[in-house]
């Protein structure tokens, strides 16, 4: 796997609980509670989990397992002072019939780490007292907290909304559910999710909404059997933070939790996080599937490659050495690497190539071109100031051909890009060179750089990065080494269209559907879901390259950037001259998906 942080340590705050749980009118006694449950998946998801709660002696036999999944520390109690519930599900609606917070209310300062700096993200859940939470989160800010994530409830919100504003001000991440959204922002008509703040609102079987600053995206619903929906919300809360301490993008942790959390409602209780098999969270469809075998001979035949230096980024469309403006450029630049292709009556029509400071340019190149000629003439263009203030005019000089033709497609959705970064980055005081300043000294260079982007408008709102995995790599291989990644290190994939293509030639997706694979034939416009599917599944597939080949993420990505002279969009494959030959599937009358996104 390419996960970033494979050992992320997560410690939530707040326990378990000894509940009676009145399903279809029978009654359960369970372990349960927002900690117990957040702590659990958090743990099934792949983090290294301590959960700091009051500590029972004896454990309860009913909470004797958790402490096998869990590592459990915090101030010793008697089984008499747990925290008890007895929920009532019944007719869609759940009902607390009774609500006893016991010593998890009784919590104080001192029972808190001196340091929480060993720690990737902390989870505090509400503690029956929104001002003590608060008080908590504070205490961790000041004790070197690196991230910082919360929840609400219902016994909370009731005691204040405002105080729960105030909760959700001061940390990083926000976890509650539509109706306490509501409760708390009124038909919504105060709610702006701040920039540099991800919160999680979880919908039922309506799905969920994942606001990165003032953007959202809609997570599509699962449709399950719902058996028992206790502690759903909390599970989705510790999968969600445990892919986001692990380095993955808030919405593809979202992704991966709301599955985890459909199958948790499938049984009694937390007995689906007990289990040792595992819950499967990748996008796993009917449309369009991985075929393994034909990743594990592409991934032969990349890593039978002569080593050779990635590409450097050095060439006459882009910067010369040390210009001082250079980081500041692709920023920028990576930034508008999207929708480079115009379509017509519903289908892909053509690429963009056109001849620009003398030289026909295709895609990227021509781009990078026109966004060199402005460095030369107006460097403080690409201060983030003036990505705020861009006009469409001024845009659409940049990018006009030496024949003064408009030649860039979507010319307002790039503007809207170029504007949303310039505002964002304003908004969070940064500027590139402070991003990348603050990245090389964390303890994971890498992790931190692209979860700062996540916060940064045209970057944040791809769950793949393929832009900023793509910055990431151009300031790691350029010769004058912006930019270093942490030992254990490595990038997510890379995924554009030219990779897509080349995976749905070479015959390592597999493409069920008969409706979808005729669009693709036809070069046919797609939906938002088909699109993601694909994409989704190439993700997995260039992910497993790396690991089977042993080549970093650098060299597979050139491989499929430069297969796209080998296997172009507008003409024939060159088969004959391809060292994919052999082993390829020929499926020469695929293409890309054709879907308009600000994306790749």
């Amino acid at each position: 796997m390419t996960t970033i942080n494979k050992s992320a340590k997560i410690l939530v705050i707040g326990g378990s609980s000894l509940d009676i749980l009145t399903i279809k009118g029978k009654d359960h006694y369970s372990p349960g509670g927002a900690g117990l449950y957040t702590a659990l998946a958090a743990a099934k998801s792949g983090a290294d989990v301590t959960l700091l709660a009051p500590l029972p002696s004896p454990v309860p036999a009913t909470l004797l397992e958790f402490s096998v999944h869990v590592k459990w520390i915090g101030p010793k109690v008697s089984s008499d002072e747990l925290p008890r519930f007895h929920i009532v599900h019944a007719n869609g609606k759940t009902k607390y019939k009774r609500s006893f917070f016991g010593a998890e209310g009784a919590m104080t300062v001192e029972d808190l780490p001196d340091d929480f700096s060993e720690y990737d993200l902390v989870h505090l859940v509400p503690l029956g007292n929104t001002i003590k939470q608060l008080e908590f989160i504070n205490i961790c800010r000041k004790r070197n907290a690196e991230l910082i994530s919360a929840g609400t409830g219902k016994p909370l919100i009731e005691q204040g909304p405002e105080l729960v504003k105030d909760v959700i001000l001061a940390s990083d991440i926000f976890f509650m559910n539509e109706e306490e959204a509501n409760a708390v922002y009124p038909k919504n008509t105060e709610f702006r999710c701040a920039t540099g703040k991800h919160i999680f609102v979880t919908k039922g079987k309506n799905g969920a909404s994942v606001f990165l600053g003032e953007y959202q995206y809609l997570l599509d619903p699962k449709q399950v059997n719902v058996l028992d929906p206790t502690g759903a919300g909390d599970a989705f809360c510790g999968a969600t933070i445990s892919g986001i301490a692990q380095g993955e993008h808030p919405v593809k942790a979202a992704m991966s939790a709301s599955v985890l959390a459909s199958e948790v409602i499938k049984a009694v209780g937390p007995e689906k996080l007990y289990t040792k098999t595992k819950i499967r969270t990748n996008n796993i469809n009917a449309r369009v599937l991985v075929n393994h075998d034909k990743v594990q001979q592409t991934a032969k035949l990349i890593s039978e490659f002569e080593s050779e230096k990635p590409y450097n980024f050095i060439d006459f469309t882009l910067p010369p050495l040390t210009h001082p403006l250079t980081v500041e450029y692709f920023f920028v630049t990576v930034l508008q690497q999207f929708s480079l292709w115009s379509s017509k009556e519903k289908h892909y029509h053509l690429p963009l190539i056109s001849k620009i400071a003398g030289n026909e340019l295709k895609g990227a190149f021509y781009l990078f071109m026109a966004y060199k000629q402005k460095l030369d003439e107006d460097p403080n263009f690409f201060l983030a100031e003036r990505q705020a203030e861009l006009t469409l005019n001024e845009l659409r000089q940049l990018f006009l051909s030496d024949n003064k033709e408009d030649v860039m497609p979507v010319l307002e959705l790039h503007l809207d890009v170029a504007k949303r970064y310039g505002k964002t980055m304003l908004e969070l005081g940064w500027t590139p060179q402070s991003i990348l300043k603050s990245a090389s000294k964390s303890k994971r260079p890498l992790a931190t750089f692209l979860a700062k982007l996540d916060h940064v408008g045209g970057y944040r709102e791809d769950p793949l990065r393929k832009k900023s995995a793509l910055l990431a790599m151009i300031l790691n291989n350029r010769p004058e080494k912006y930019f270093e990644f942490g030992k254990m290190e490595s990038l997510p994939p890379i995924v554009d269209y030219h990779c897509m293509r080349s995976n749905l030639r070479m015959g390592m997706l597999d493409v069920r559907d008969e409706i979808l694979r005729e669009k693709l034939e036809r070069r046919e416009l797609v939906s938002a879901s088909e699109e993601r599917e694909i994409r989704f599944a190439a993700y997995q597939a260039v992910e497993k390259l790396t690991d089977l080949s042993g080549r970093t993420m650098a060299t597979v990505d050139e491989y499929f950037f430069f297969s796209r002279k080998r296997c172009p969009e507008m003409s024939e494959p060159e088969c004959a001259s391809c060292s994919a030959d052999p082993i390829c599937a020929h499926r020469k009358e695929l293409f890309q998906p054709v879907f308009r996104t600000d994306y790749y």
